[in-house]
C-alpha cells in the first residue's frame, strides 16, 4: 500500500487549492521570501504558460530557462525541459520536489572524466615503444 504524500501535514490536493501566500507560509525561509516579495516577470510568464498547457492538455515538455522558479503544487505531474546552459534536460515534477527550485534538477556541470595519459606524460610512458 502506497503511503500518501504529505508536505508539512497537508495533502497534495490541499496544497493545490491554497493561494501562493498561504503556501509560502509552509515553505522554508528562502522560498518564502521569494514568494512574498513577488515573482519576477519570467516566473509569471512561466506560470501563465503552465496554465495554458494544463487547459489544452499538452503532454510535450514545457521548455524553460527559468531555473530559479520554485516548484509549486500546480506543477506536479508536468514535464519540463530545463535549460542547463547547453541543452534542455527533461524533468518530470513529482510531489517530493515541492519547494525546491527547477535548476536543482538540471545540473550545469558534467562529471570530469580523464582519459589515459599521453605519450611522454610520465617517465614510464616515455620509455614505451610507439607502434
Amino acid at each position: 500500500m502506497a503511503k500518501e504524500f504529505k508536505y508539512r501535514g497537508k495533502s497534495i490536493s490541499e496544497l493545490q487549492n491554497m493561494s501562493i501566500q498561504d503556501l509560502a507560509k509552509l515553505l522554508p525561509a528562502r522560498q518564502r521570501r521569494t514568494l512574498t516579495r513577488g515573482l519576477t516577470e519570467n516566473q509569471k510568464k512561466l506560470i501563465n504558460k503552465i496554465n495554458k498547457y494544463k487547459e489544452k492538455g499538452i503532454k510535450k515538455p514545457l521548455k524553460t530557462h527559468c531555473r530559479s522558479m520554485i516548484v509549486l503544487p500546480s506543477m506536479v505531474g508536468l514535464t519540463f525541459g530545463i535549460y542547463n546552459g547547453k541543452s534542455f534536460e527533461t524533468v518530470t515534477i513529482i510531489e517530493e520536489m515541492i519547494g525546491h527550485r527547477l535548476g536543482e534538477f538540471s545540473q550545469t556541470r558534467k562529471k570530469v572524466v580523464h582519459s589515459s595519459p599521453g605519450i611522454g606524460a610520465t617517465k614510464s610512458s616515455a620509455a614505451a615503444s610507439v607502434k
